[in-house]
């Protein structure tokens, strides 16, 4: 206990000093949220990940996907590396990064107002991202607080005030660039501690290493009695698991999700040169091959462990539902490698938890408040208000996980999929087709909004038993997020061609970022007549 302990005090100092230490850089709007577009590739880079990566993902997805899924949700961590980070970056990370700048754009909603001239885009974004940030953030809490109650003992609710607290005071203080250099050193804890406790967990008796643990989860049986594949030798060691199409399902909420969430594409609005974005790509992709790829990896053995779990017979799922997999299977670790894991889950999710209410304030402070409600606010009083709505934020997202962690519907992974599939979905086309397509227009952008906001709320009211399923599959919050963003790809589209066009001068100006004149050495280039 004393080593535990030791190592979470270290911890702590280390994010509160960082916090501190940055306070100069959170004197004005653009240094508080944007560490003043300076920002490196390597602390954006490990922003983007350690933002990506949390407790959502370590025990609430790992253990539910692996329980599904065996060594096949492995793709999962693929696409998230893949999909989610490489492509995001290649796709996203450069036309974002030039035309957010001479856009003047601090945030997503500021974005579609500038580049659709349409303020009321603004107001209804902000709206979104305020409703649905909200369960993810309090999800975030659920996962973290089953691994301390595992360690330690320590009942929920401690477990989620010590986090609030010790994470609002160092954004608070430090804003943007205390964020990502404590980004920065969670992720490098991530990626050491991932590996320790993947080795760790597969050298428990009775396996003695990788070979002799898929030995044990080729012999498992789905003890689901309606499971179609329960009979099926080696179903949860083979190449794509029980239930391929579920499978892509996830890969696609999790993966292609990124694109569309402002607390993830507000990184490339921070990064400091062209140059850095080629750098940030490898090292982001190389980060989430190593994090999400090991998470899931190591959550696939999780039916190993049914005996320390429980197994409900009716049903085939384990007693205390999904989210207590992966605490289960750590269980009998030694003390080190639980400090080691309790500081690896912190790490994941305090970074998440940062990034998650500064997007918040800032979107709230910057696209409601400011010129609506508070009709004159210079920028101390901008730099107040965003302090103080990360205190408001990180208050009503506790409150609502100590709430749900009663509730017998309320899975990590379900909250988090509803909120990822209610902002990608309705974010995500408008956004990408905007940085590249002249001709999408704001009918476009407030028919994704309002389709994939409203779909996923019916789909949670569905979840919370509110309502009756009328949706069947979709009602699942992973098929339906997933069907948010790829319907979004081709509504708006569609929409754009018959609704009306964006005046020519607003779409001129916002793509002439991309037309700068440059001049060429001879010796480098011929011209046209010769």
């Amino acid at each position: 206990m004393a080593i535990k302990i030791i190592m979470l005090v270290v911890f702590f100092g280390v994010m509160v000093g960082i916090g501190i230490y940055c306070r100069r850089h959170a004197t004005n709007v653009s240094g508080f949220v944007l560490g003043g577009r300076q920002v490196g590739p390597w602390l954006t880079a490990f922003a983007y990940g350690t933002s990506y990566f949390s407790a959502v993902i370590f025990v609430g997805y790992a253990g539910q996907f692996g329980w599904r899924f065996g060594i096949a949700s492995t793709w999962i961590g693929l696409g998230n590396a893949v999909i989610g980070s490489l492509l995001a970056w290649v796709v996203l990370g450069r036309r974002t990064r030039i035309m957010t700048q001479h856009l003047g754009s601090a945030t997503m909603p500021d974005y579609f107002e500038k580049r659709f001239g349409s303020p009321s885009l603004k107001v209804i974004a902000s709206i979104i991202i305020f409703i649905f940030l909200i369960p993810y953030t309090a999800s975030l809490y659920n996962g973290l607080s089953r691994l301390f109650e595992m360690a330690f003992g320590i009942p929920y609710f401690w477990c989620v005030l010590v986090m609030s607290v010790l994470t609002g005071i160092y954004v608070i203080v430090g804003g943007y660039m205390a964020t990502a250099i404590n980004d920065f050193i969670q992720g490098l804890i991530m990626i050491g501690g991932i590996v320790a406790v993947i080795v760790a967990v597969l050298n428990q008796q009775p396996y003695d290493g990788l070979m002799s643990a898929m030995n044990g989860l080729a012999q498992v049986q789905d003890q689901n009695p309606l499971a179609a594949n329960g009979t099926v030798p080696g179903i949860f060691a083979s190449f794509l698991g029980p239930d391929p199409l579920f499978l892509l399902g996830v890969v696609v909420l999790t993966s292609l999700g990124t694109w569309g969430l402002p607390q993830m594409v507000g990184k490339f609005y921070a990064i400091k040169s062209e140059g850095d974005i080629h750098k940030g790509t490898v090292i982001s992709t190389v980060f989430a091959l190593i994090v999400a790829g090991g998470c899931y990896f190591l959550g696939g053995f999780g039916r190993l462990f049914s005996d320390r779990i429980g197994v409900v017979a009716e049903t085939g799922n384990p007693v205390g539902g999904f989210d207590a997999i992966i605490p289960a299977m750590l269980s009998n670790l030694g003390p080190v490698l639980i400090g080691i894991v309790m500081v690896l889950v912190l790490s994941a999710s305090m970074s998440t938890l940062s990034s998650l209410v500064l997007t918040s304030s800032s979107t709230v402070t910057l696209d409601l408040l400011k010129g609506r409600v508070m009709k004159s606010m210079d920028e101390k009083k901008q730099l107040v208000t965003m302090r103080a709505l990360i205190v408001v934020f990180i208050a009503i997202s506790a409150i609502i996980a100590i709430i749900q962690v009663n509730s017998p519907v309320a899975f990590i992974a379900q909250a988090m999929g509803v909120s990822w599939g209610a902002m990608a979905g309705a974010f995500l086309a408008p956004f990408l087709y905007g940085l590249y397509w002249k001709r999408t227009t704001k009918g476009a952008c407030y028919v994704s909004f309002f389709f994939s906001s409203i779909f996923m709320t019916l789909v949670m009211l569905i979840n919370l038993k509110a309502l009756p399923n009328f949706l069947g599959m979709l009602s699942n919050p992973i098929y339906a997020g997933a069907f948010c963003m790829l319907l979004g790809l081709v509504i708006v589209p569609i929409i754009s061609f018959i609704t009306p066009k964006t005046d020519g001068t607003i779409v001129d100006n916002a793509f002439v970022c991309y037309n700068k004149t440059v001049t060429v050495r001879q010796t480098e280039t011929l011209g046209d007549e010769q």
